[in-house]
């Protein structure tokens, strides 16, 4: 675990992985005004395929429960070798999300350098042109971790059109204290 004031990244375990399903129907639900291809199965589920793969690839995935004063506020999964960056050992922030009551209070800010203090290095994160919310935040947040501001580059991967921020985040004392204490 790790914190960073009152917001914890936990590891998720495979004994997570029904929560971490019930998060990420949330999540789809949110994201499927964004992406016409996110859509319920017969179930009335949005379902993840990929989730399993977080526990059979412990090297490669990487799946966080984000706590808030003890709280679950959200979850992000992660996995190293980005889609869009030809550095196999950058990361990739695949799915993040923060509970609706959690956000604009700086938990996904907290949660993302958190995050990154753990996996020190190049970081991408790929943002859908639409989401005009997570472009805004993204930049913002990125724009803290580096010190300047980072502009997006357009790529389309398997038809879907991003704007991806590359960038290597500088670590804050708190978060390299916390990360050698944790």
């Amino acid at each position: 675990m790790i914190a960073n004031s009152d917001v914890l990244l936990e590891a998720a375990t495979a004994e997570d992985a029904p929560l971490l399903g019930n998060l990420l129907e949330l999540y789809a639900h949110d994201l499927s005004t964004l992406f016409p291809n996110v859509r319920l199965g017969p179930d009335g589920r949005f379902g993840y395929p990929k989730l399993p793969l977080y526990w059979s690839q412990p090297k490669q995935r990487f799946a966080f429960l984000i706590r808030c004063a003890g709280e679950l506020a959200g979850f992000i999964l992660a996995v190293r070798g980005s889609p869009v960056e030809s550095e196999l050992t950058a990361m990739d922030v695949a799915e993040f999300f923060v509970l609706r009551s959690y956000r604009r209070a700086g938990v996904g800010r907290r949660a993302a350098r958190a995050l990154w203090s753990l996996f020190p290095g190049r970081w991408t994160v790929r943002v859908t042109a639409q989401h005009r919310e997570g472009l805004s935040f993204w930049g913002d947040v990125v724009a803290e971790a580096v010190g300047i501001p980072v502009k997006p580059f357009s790529c389309t991967v398997s038809s879907t059109a991003w704007q991806v921020f590359a960038f290597e985040p500088r670590l804050h004392v708190s978060q390299a204290r916390a990360r050698r204490d944790g």
